[in-house]
């Protein structure tokens, strides 16, 4: 049976890695570490970079041939009036919150440019991650493979993407 440390935790779990995700947007974590703090505000769910405004959101793909799912964990940016009312909604349940459009603020590994790629938000309950949905009419293969799910040959190719796995 394979393990793998956790960064978040820092614990060992057995199994694969089920999700990957990133701890800032790239273009706050581009920002010099030392100057980071200085000009953006920003925690494990949300960051404010000037004038622009990020959540921390779930992208969940299906496993066809095994349970549950794999889960990146994205930054998206949205308009400053979804970003307040999510802050307003955050101990609460917004599931019943229309959805709001955004954008995806991390470049994934293993697809097509997906920094900018157009995605909508629907806010969860006080205790899960909004959820993100990318539009089937864009053509995406990130927005095929979550309406069909992946099977283990492209669970091993997103895991070798992300650095989870050596490759073949």
């Amino acid at each position: 049976m394979q393990s793998f440390v956790c960064p978040s935790c820092g614990d060992t779990h057995e199994g694969l890695p089920t999700d990957h995700g990133w701890k800032l947007p790239d273009v706050v974590w581009d920002i010099p570490e030392s100057e980071r703090a200085k000009l953006a505000k920003f925690n494990s769910d949300l960051c404010q970079f000037g004038n622009r405004f990020f959540i921390r959101c779930l992208l969940k793909l299906q496993f066809n041939e095994q349970p549950d799912y794999y889960g990146w964990g994205v930054w998206i940016e949205v308009q400053e009036q979804d970003f307040y009312r999510y802050v307003e909604l955050y101990d609460k349940d917004g599931s019943g919150e229309p959805p709001v459009s955004g954008t995806i603020a991390n470049s994934m590994p293993g697809y097509p440019d997906t920094l900018g790629m157009p995605v909508v938000v629907q806010f969860q309950s006080s205790t899960s991650r909004p959820a993100v949905l990318v539009p089937t009419n864009i053509g995406h293969p990130l927005a095929l493979e979550q309406v069909a799910g992946i099977d283990n040959r492209r669970y091993h190719e997103i895991l070798v993407a992300t650095g989870s796995l050596g490759g073949p």
